[in-house]
C-alpha cells in the first residue's frame, strides 16, 4: 500500500514517493519567542510529529528540522514593550517552549536551529539574489523583486493583481513594488544587528531564515516536505518559494503540508478577547497532554478545530475508556479466563483499517476510530484471554505511532475510585441497604461504568 498526501502545492492528493527513498527530508515551520506557546502551537507541534512516527512506522527514515526564529519584529517590540534586552527575552521563551514540549511529550526535532546562529548563509543567499538580478539594496534593506519570478503565486493560488489588492504600500518604505518583500533590514539605532556585507548592519528578514535553514540542516536543494499552519501559505511559504527557486533554479519542496487553524469556542483565538490559551494553560488544568492530543486527533489535521470544554470533556473519557481497558487486563481483571485461541483476523483487519486511513493524508479521525473499534471488541470478548492481550499488545503498537502515552496515575487513581464505591456497595447489599447500593451503581453509571454481579462478586466495565 502507498501513502497518498494532500500536497498544497498541486492542491490535489498524490502518492508520496520522497526523492531518495528510504530517506524523507522534512522541514516543518516553529515558533517565534516572544511569548510562551499556545494550544494552536500544540496542534503544529504535535500533529507533524504524529506525521513523522507513521512515516517511520512505514519503514521511511525521517530526518526532521524545525527552526526557531529567535530574532524578528515581534520580539524586538516585546522587548521595548517590556525594557527588556531581547536576548534575556528570547532566552525566557526558548526555554518556555521546550518546557511544553517535553510537557507534550514531543521530542525535540532532529535539528531545531536558531535563527541568530545561520545569519552568514542568509547574508551569502541575499548576495547571490542580488548578483541574479532578483533583489535590490534600497537605504532600508535589501527587497526581492517578485515580478522578476514567474511562478510567484503558484502555491496560494493566487495571481499578481489579487495579492496586490491586498497590499498597503507604507510610507516609510522604499521599495520599488509593494509586494516585494524584505530579504535585510537594516537597523535602527537600539537594535540588534549584524553585518550585512555591503548593505550595512542590520537582521536577516523572517521569510529568509526557513529558506536558509531547511536546505543547510536537510543538506538539500530540494525538500522532500515542507510543512507549517494554513495562514503560513501566503506570504510566507509563497516568499520561501520564490527566494530558493530563483537561486537555485529547482523545485524548493515537492510536497506542501499545511493544518488548519484552531479557534476557541468558535472565535479566533486572541489575548485581548480573553480566550489565549497557553500549552501551560491546559496542562495546569487538564495535567494530562494526551487529552489534548485525542482532541486534536478527532480532526483532520488540515481542517480547521474548535477548542471548547465539551470536546475536551470527549477526549478525556475517551483517553479514560481505552486506559481502564489496559488496566483491567493488566490487573488480570477478566470475566473468565478461558484461554481459547480466537481466529486474530478481527484484530489485523482493525489494524489494517488503521493503516489505510493513515495512508489516505494521515485521516487520524478514521485512525481513532479504529482504535475505538478495538476496544470496544475487546471487551464484547473479555474471557478470551488471547484474543485480550493481542488487543493489548496492538493498542500499544498504533498509540505509540499516534504519541500517545497510556495508563496514566489519573486513570488508576480513578479505577481505585471505582473499586472503593464497589466495596462499599458490597457493604450496603450485605446489609441490605439497598437504596444506597442503587445510588451507588447510579453514580458509577453517570461516569460510564457498568457493573455486573456474578457469583464470583462485582466486576465492572466500561459503557459501550
Amino acid at each position: 500500500m502507498s501513502i497518498f498526501i494532500y500536497n498544497s502545492l498541486s492542491h490535489k492528493k498524490e502518492e508520496f514517493i520522497p526523492l531518495n527513498p528510504p530517506k524523507v527530508n522534512f522541514y516543518s515551520c516553529g515558533v517565534t519567542v516572544y511569548d510562551d506557546c499556545h494550544i494552536g502551537h500544540a496542534r503544529s507541534l504535535y500533529i507533524f510529529e504524529v506525521i513523522r512516527r507513521y512515516l517511520e512506522y512505514r519503514g521511511f527514515k525521517v530526518r526532521f528540522v524545525r527552526n526557531i526564529t529567535d530574532i524578528d519584529d515581534k520580539i524586538i517590540n516585546r522587548a521595548n514593550e517590556l525594557k527588556r534586552d531581547w536576548k534575556e527575552l528570547v532566552k525566557k521563551y526558548i526555554d518556555s517552549y521546550y518546557e511544553d514540549i517535553t510537557a507534550l511529550n514531543i521530542p525535540k526535532a532532529d535539528s531545531e536551529p536558531r535563527a541568530t546562529e545561520n545569519i552568514d548563509e542568509m547574508v551569502k543567499h541575499i548576495q547571490m539574489l542580488i548578483d541574479r538580478n532578483f533583489a535590490y539594496v534600497t537605504e532600508t534593506g535589501v527587497y526581492f523583486s517578485v515580478r522578476k519570478f514567474k511562478d510567484y503565486g503558484k502555491l496560494s493560488g493566487q495571481s499578481i493583481e489579487q495579492m496586490l489588492s491586498g497590499v498597503r504600500k507604507e510610507t516609510d518604505e522604499t521599495k520599488a513594488d509593494p509586494l516585494d518583500f524584505a530579504l535585510w533590514k537594516k537597523s535602527k539605532p537600539g537594535e540588534p544587528s549584524w553585518p550585512g556585507g555591503p548593505y550595512g548592519e542590520g537582521r536577516p528578514g523572517w521569510h529568509i531564515e526557513c529558506s536558509v535553514m531547511s536546505s543547510k540542516y536537510l543538506k538539500t536543494d530540494t525538500l522532500d516536505i515542507h510543512a507549517g499552519g494554513r495562514d503560513l501559505i501566503f506570504p510566507h511559504h509563497e516568499n520561501e518559494i520564490a527566494q530558493s527557486e530563483a537561486l537555485r533554479g529547482k523545485t524548493f519542496a515537492k510536497y506542501w503540508l499545511h493544518h488548519g487553524l484552531l479557534t476557541i469556542n468558535g472565535q479566533k483565538m486572541a489575548k485581548s478577547l480573553g480566550n489565549f490559551v497557553t500549552i501551560k494553560d491546559f496542562m495546569n488544568k487538564y495535567k494530562d497532554a494526551d487529552i489534548l492530543k485525542l482532541f486534536f486527533l478527532s480532526a483532520h489535521y488540515s481542517q480547521p478545530i474548535d477548542y471548547n470544554d465539551k470536546k475536551i470533556e470527549e477526549a478525556r473519557e475517551s483517553l479514560e475508556r481505552i486506559n481502564i481497558f489496559l488496566l483491567k487486563v493488566r490487573d488480570g481483571k477478566f470475566y473468565g479466563q478461558n484461554c481459547v485461541q480466537r481466529n486474530i483476523i478481527e484484530i489485523e483487519e482493525i489494524k489494517k483499517d488503521f493503516i489505510r486511513a493513515m495512508d489516505d493524508d494521515f485521516n487520524t479521525p478514521r485512525a481513532l476510530a479504529s482504535i475505538f473499534n478495538l476496544v470496544k471488541l475487546a471487551n464484547k470478548n473479555i474471557n478470551d484471554f488471547v484474543f485480550i492481550k493481542n488487543t493489548e499488545w496492538l493498542l500499544e503498537e498504533l498509540s505509540a505511532v499516534l504519541g500517545i502515552s497510556l495508563m496514566k496515575m489519573s486513570i488508576i487513581s480513578f479505577t481505585e475510585e471505582i473499586k472503593g464505591l464497589i466495596a462499599k456497595r458490597e457493604i450496603a447489599r450485605k446489609e441490605k441497604n439497598f437504596k444506597l447500593a442503587d445510588d451507588i451503581r447510579k453514580e458509577l453509571e453517570e461516569k460510564g461504568i457498568i457493573l455486573e454481579d456474578t457469583k464470583e462478586g462485582t466486576t465492572w466495565r466500561m459503557r459501550i
